[in-house]
């Protein structure tokens, strides 16, 4: 298919269901169950003859009966209040109460109108009431035109199997968007008392470390005309305090790093058990740069969502360690696995780590689950004070 009338379809499907919805093409496919309108033309396709007491199919309302059928049905995807859903609804059901006396079949729009019921913003007490009357309905008017018992048997059934279907997977849906609600909010929090422990941390270090430096420098300048002995001691022991200034703060910047790679895994552990995944994760002891751990968490914050997505996996696990002077991130799970196809998420994970002058290697197999690493040069432990505070001062 060219990429012209690719791009043509997905604007006609952007104008029939909204995209915000996320549901693709699935609202076109279930289409496809319009076809059992059809099933009396293998029977009877004149319309005149009778069976079990119901006319057989006319052509021409059954396909009125579509052409009604259709803006309701794309009008549901639309609805933003609850009593434009349920008119919705209660229409699609009239349409099967309708096209009844002629066409048998009709009971596939009830079947659509008991789907649509179940996303209502209600509870399924009423929802459930709700489908029982629709039902109710149409067991009466069968028994009036003296259809068999077996097609309302049958319409309930997967009428039933349809709602209870489509609700669980609606209030599955909405814990999802809840948990991911709750997964960010808990990032943000991380963040902003990550902030706040920095500046405290900054402040306890610094403050005195630096007011001591400023009343030395002053006492030297003031000593260096009399006595330059005590004047070089004091220069002497600014040296000293701010070596182990810098010392504080190399450590303090390693604290900052970790700590922030540690927060993402831990959000991710949370993320995934709410989903019933194992998760573990292990981080060894190594220096490495802001730009690194960045690249680092991001990596790991988009593999983790794929699994949590698609990898159907029930366990996962992350090991951060450092080897022959390289630093190694692997995240693995032992979920479906599938071919490799480039994607935005994939090609991002990959930009980002070459972009630093790492190396980046995924291997999926189908049934063998996901294994991703990440490698890359370890920073050198002697950092320039320069270079360190200029680091700091941009997380």
């Amino acid at each position: 298919m060219s990429k012209p009338l690719m791009a043509r379809l997905l604007r006609l499907r952007a104008r029939l269901v909204p995209e915000e919805l996320q549901l693709g093409w699935m609202p076109i496919f279930t289409l496809g169950y319009l076809v059992f309108l059809f099933m009396p033309m293998l029977f009877n396709f004149s319309g005149t003859s009778k069976t079990s007491g119901v006319p057989s199919m006319l052509l021409w309302p059954t396909l009125l009966s579509i052409a009604i059928f259709l803006p309701v049905y794309f009008k549901s995807y639309r609805c933003n209040g609850l009593r434009g859903e349920i008119l919705c609804a209660i229409g699609m059901a009239a349409l099967g109460y309708s096209l009844l006396p002629v066409n048998i079949y009709a009971n596939t729009y009830l079947i659509y109108a008991g789907a649509f019921a179940a996303f209502l913003n209600v509870g399924l007490l009423r929802k459930f009431l709700g489908v029982l009357i629709m039902l109710g309905l149409f067991l009466l008017e069968l028994v009036y035109f003296g259809a068999p018992v077996f097609v309302f048997a049958l319409t309930t059934i997967i009428t039933l199997a349809v709602f209870f279907s489509n609700h669980f997977y609606h209030e599955n849906a909405r814990k999802r968007a809840a948990l991911k609600l709750s997964h960010d909010e808990i990032r943000r929090l991380a963040a902003l008392a990550e902030r706040e422990r920095i500046g405290r941390d900054l402040h306890d270090l610094l403050g005195h470390t630096l007011s001591l430096i400023a009343l030395k420098s002053e006492l030297a300048g003031k000593l260096i005309d009399r006595d330059v002995a005590a004047a070089r001691r004091e220069v002497d022991e600014v040296t000293r305090v701010a070596r182990d200034a810098l010392y504080q703060v190399r450590r303090a910047v390693s604290g900052i790093r970790a700590a922030g790679l540690a927060a993402e895994l831990a959000s991710a552990r949370q993320l995934l058990e709410s989903d019933g995944i194992s998760f573990e994760y292990t981080l060894g002891e190594a220096e490495f740069s802001v730009e690194q751990e960045t690249v680092l968490a991001l990596v790991a914050r988009e593999a983790i969502t794929n699994i949590q997505r698609h990898a159907h996996a029930r366990n996962a696990s992350v090991t951060l360690d450092a080897d022959n002077g390289e630093l190694h991130l692997r995240i693995e799970d032992d979920g479906r696995g599938r071919s490799i196809v480039p994607g935005n998420g994939l090609k991002g994970m990959r930009e980002r780590v070459e972009a630093i002058g790492g190396r980046f290697r995924i291997d999926s197999a189908i049934g063998e689950g996901t294994r991703i690493k990440v490698s890359m040069d370890l920073i050198d432990s002697t950092m320039p004070a320069a270079s360190t505070l200029s680091r700091l001062a941009s997380l």
